[in-house]
């Protein structure tokens, strides 16, 4: 098994990733459904916890069938970060988790996300200031530098863990790369075979199958896979990767009714925590993802992103399963 702190995960456990505006409740819901192992929420700006915004404020509530769930923040400021982080622990979450690998621009200019790798001993007093100010793990997202001449997380890994930190989970890109080009392990491997490192290590960055989690964990021995945008609108890969892990055999894709299924839950679980209006309108974004590759479903989707009272919504929902009723997706 793997542990972090006091946290029991099973031997190569998969993670959700913190995402903005798609790790929340609701769907966190879904993946834990579909064997994610361990969930984060979306990160939360410790400045916006200290004003009390009402957003940043939301994006803390957690419930026990997520367990273990870590809360993620992200910050420039140390007195902000220790103070953020009391008051995510009044929260109780498993674990807080500590953003620096957000590459967006309006975080890194505020020296926050992965603004902070430019600065390896700003980001030793950020996280020594959330650490000594909670009794919770804490645990660290990061990616490999801020470019290709200062990748930096050989140095970053061994003084973070030098410091207390629980766990740390390595994208494979650095700032510059944004999400883009190819994501590259094998500095994650090093950080993993480094002798001194006893802290769990978890990979990021483009795995987006069964195939390429088995290879991954066999070509690069990380402690466990952290999959984000594979799993936007597809919960599903999590058990589809353990399954093939344990089988080396395929789970059979989610039918339409399967995504209607998981569709009409996320609505539901949306409306029931953000009321009414706001779960049907930030449900919208998620209609491609959960559709994808589904033919000629473009009439349905301009319904359900037009639609505004549930009992539409889910009539349309219904309408989608009699029409690709014994459609097979491929």
């Amino acid at each position: 098994m793997v542990k972090i702190g006091n946290i029991e995960l099973p031997d190569f456990p998969l993670l959700l990733a913190p995402m903005e505006d798609v790790s929340d409740p609701p769907y966190r819901r879904l993946c834990k459904m579909h064997g994610a192992d361990m969930m984060y929420s979306e990160f939360i700006s410790s400045e916006g916890l200290i004003r009390d915004a009402i957003k940043s404020r939301m994006k803390l509530d957690i419930f026990d069938y997520e367990r273990p769930v870590g809360i993620q923040i992200f910050g420039g400021d140390e007195e902000a970060m220790a103070m953020s982080s009391k008051i995510v622990s009044a929260v109780n979450p498993d674990i807080i988790d500590i953003n620096y690998g957000c590459p967006v621009k309006k975080v890194v200019c505020k020296g926050a996300g992965a603004g902070v790798l430019k600065d390896v001993d700003l980001m030793i007093r950020l996280t020594k200031a959330v650490i000594d100010s909670t009794h919770l793990p804490v645990t660290v997202k990061t990616r490999l530098g801020w470019d290709d001449s200062s990748i930096n997380i050989d140095e970053v890994a061994e003084r973070l863990q030098d410091i207390g930190v629980a766990a740390l989970s390595i994208h494979a890109r650095t700032r510059a790369q944004m999400y883009k080009g190819h994501s590259d392990w094998s500095h994650i491997a090093r950080v993993k075979n480094n002798p001194r490192i006893t802290m769990p290590i978890f990979g990021n960055g483009d795995i987006d199958s069964p195939e390429k989690a088995l290879e991954y964990k066999n070509k690069y021995g990380v402690d466990g896979i952290m999959i984000g945008r594979a799993a936007i609108g597809y919960p599903w890969i999590f058990n589809e990767i353990k399954h093939f892990m344990k089988t080396g055999e395929h789970l059979a894709k989610p039918t339409v009714i399967d995504r209607v299924e998981a569709v009409r839950n996320h609505l539901t679980w949306a409306m029931e925590w953000k009321g009414e209006r706001l779960g049907i309108v930030e449900t919208r974004p998620h209609y491609t993802n959960y559709f994808k590759g589904i033919h000629s479903f473009k009439p349905h989707k301009q319904k359900l992103v037009t639609l505004y009272k549930p009992e539409e919504l889910f009539a349309a929902l219904n309408e989608i399963e009699e029409a690709y009723m014994g459609y097979e997706v491929v």
